[in-house]
């Protein structure tokens, strides 16, 4: 019998905060980048792809920690509605930390755009497209919106849990005890 869990593991937590931080500083650079010119634009983009890799690989390397160790569980007096939120917007923070650096990468590859991550050059994934290519940094773009959005009602709703219920959740992903 699996022992109950109050809090998330040490290294739950650790990749919790390092990703906290990577995804912030990705949607800022990202948002530099659309609205800056050359030589900062190239500086952003040589930072942007390498930490979407770093991102993507993190995610997956959480992803598998989440399924092998579980999660603590919520408190037994949490409102259903706020259950099935958290639960939702936990597959969401997963689809966009997987799908974002996806897109990424194919919407470099459609537009025949080399991709050098840490010295090497990465394959095309998708066919040379002009239209394929916009399609995917539009979807790129809204996604990371979403994202940003996302980031602030978690933001939210850890501090509600924080300091307005005070029920553990937060406790259970704060860095100290």
């Amino acid at each position: 019998m699996n022992p109950i869990h109050t809090r998330f593991s040490p290294l739950q937590r650790a990749l919790h905060w390092v990703m906290a931080i990577c995804i912030l500083a990705m949607l800022f650079i990202g948002v530099g980048m659309v609205s800056t010119v050359k030589p900062d634009y190239l500086t952003l983009v040589s930072i942007h792809k390498p930490l979407g890799v770093v991102i993507l690989v993190l995610a997956l390397i959480r992803l598998v920690v989440r399924l092998v160790r579980g999660a603590p569980p919520l408190p037994a007096d949490m409102p259903v509605p706020m259950k099935l939120a958290a639960y939702l917007s936990h597959l969401a923070f997963y689809g966009l930390m997987i799908a974002l650096p996806l897109l990424g990468y194919g919407m470099l590859s459609a537009a025949d755009y080399p991709v050098v991550v840490f010295g090497v050059r990465l394959p095309s994934v998708l066919p040379h497209s002009n239209e394929l290519h916009t399609v995917l940094w539009n979807a790129h773009r809204f996604l990371a919106l979403c994202f940003f959005a996302l980031i602030v009602v978690h933001l939210a709703a850890a501090l509600f849990h924080a300091l307005v219920r005070r029920d553990g959740v937060f406790q259970a992903m704060a860095p100290w005890r």
